[in-house]
């Protein structure tokens, strides 16, 4: 009886081997025959395995989310894992350890600033030579080996804006020029801009130039010191997205809006508010969501080979409340919670 039960478990043991070989290799063969993907699904796996960074130079601030909304889109549409992240105010050394962190963690591409030559410069340089790709965006970093530039001429962006000033202003003015920052390549180049479209105006002068550091606070404390030191200002340029709303409330303050012109940068909600009530006369018009949404595709286009143009600008204007609502509005309104 012992030596029959001994044959009846080696003989159940012997056809479940059989079984389970038989029925490994008709999945294995089930696998092969159905699920060989062709190049089209390689294609899109490959697509769906990028990481790209977005790293602005302020994380919440209204002007960088558009850009943020659109690179999001872009990374919908082509199955891309992207990250937003950069320091919460503007901080040049933070900026570039969150650049050299994504370069560390080997990305697929990144998209930022290049907002000083001697600081990004070296750092685009390091992650160029990773093979990483970096699109440099609103502000270039030119003497870099960036792969591309998608943004403002800033030149002409403040050209336009002095241009504007003369224009509205009948070529009589006493100016004030308050700058996100001094040293940031793009606000330079919006002041250059600017001052070599007004100097051939007799009537326009340049009384003073402040720094804000891209606050609301600090550009409406540079502006209520203007006009403490030189009442005979009549005019402001602010050359980043805060500048202006900044000297808006001040300009409310002392009760000048009839007598004050003022001239922007970017299309902010509140920059809309005061450019409807009138205290804002003017701003340059950049468009933030489709340099956010072109970049992510551009990014994809370089990592599958495709030549792109090493600078695309994209259109910049000058708006007044004759100009608004804007269209589309996704490249100009944020909504917040």
């Amino acid at each position: 009886m012992r030596k029959r039960w001994k044959w009846i478990i080696y003989a159940s043991s012997i056809v479940a081997l059989v079984a389970s070989a038989s029925f490994t290799i008709y999945c294995a063969w089930k696998v092969y025959a159905y699920h060989q993907p062709g190049e089209r699904e390689i294609k899109e796996h490959e697509n769906n395995a990028y990481h790209f960074v977005l790293v602005p130079e302020e994380l919440d601030n209204d002007y960088w989310r558009l850009v943020e909304k659109g690179a999001k889109a872009a990374a919908k549409e082509t199955g891309v894992h992207l990250e937003y992240v950069g320091p919460r105010q503007a901080n040049i050394d933070e900026h570039i350890h969150i650049l050299e962190k994504a370069a560390a963690s080997k990305v697929d591409g990144i998209m930022t600033q290049g907002l000083t030559e001697k600081e990004f410069t070296p750092v685009i340089n390091r992650i160029i030579e990773k093979n990483i790709p970096v699109v440099t965006i609103d502000t270039d970093a030119p003497t870099s080996k960036r792969t591309a530039y998608i943004g403002t001429d800033n030149y002409y962006a403040g050209f336009i804006a002095g241009k504007a000033l003369a224009e509205d202003m009948h070529g009589k003015a006493n100016v004030a020029i308050i700058t996100g920052s001094l040293t940031a390549s793009h606000q330079k180049l919006r002041i250059q801009g600017f001052k070599d479209a007004v100097k051939n105006e007799k009537g326009i002068r340049i009384i003073a130039i402040e720094e804000s550091n891209i606050t609301r606070i600090q550009a409406a404390e540079k502006a209520y010191s203007i006009l403490n030191k030189h009442p005979e200002v009549n005019a402001f340029y602010g050359t980043s997205a805060l500048d202006a709303i900044g000297i808006a409330k001040v300009i409310e303050q002392f009760h000048r809006e009839k007598e004050t012109y003022i001239i922007g940068f970017d299309t902010l909600p509140e920059t809309i508010h005061y450019l409807q009530k009138g205290t804002i006369h003017a701003t340059v018009v950049q468009e933030p969501y489709d340099r956010g949404y072109r970049s992510e595709k551009k990014l994809v286009d370089i990592i599958k080979g495709n030549e792109v143009p090493s600078v695309t600008n994209t259109e910049t204007k000058v708006i007044r409340k004759q100009d608004l609502p804007l269209r589309p509005a996704r490249n100009y309104e944020v909504k917040h919670d």
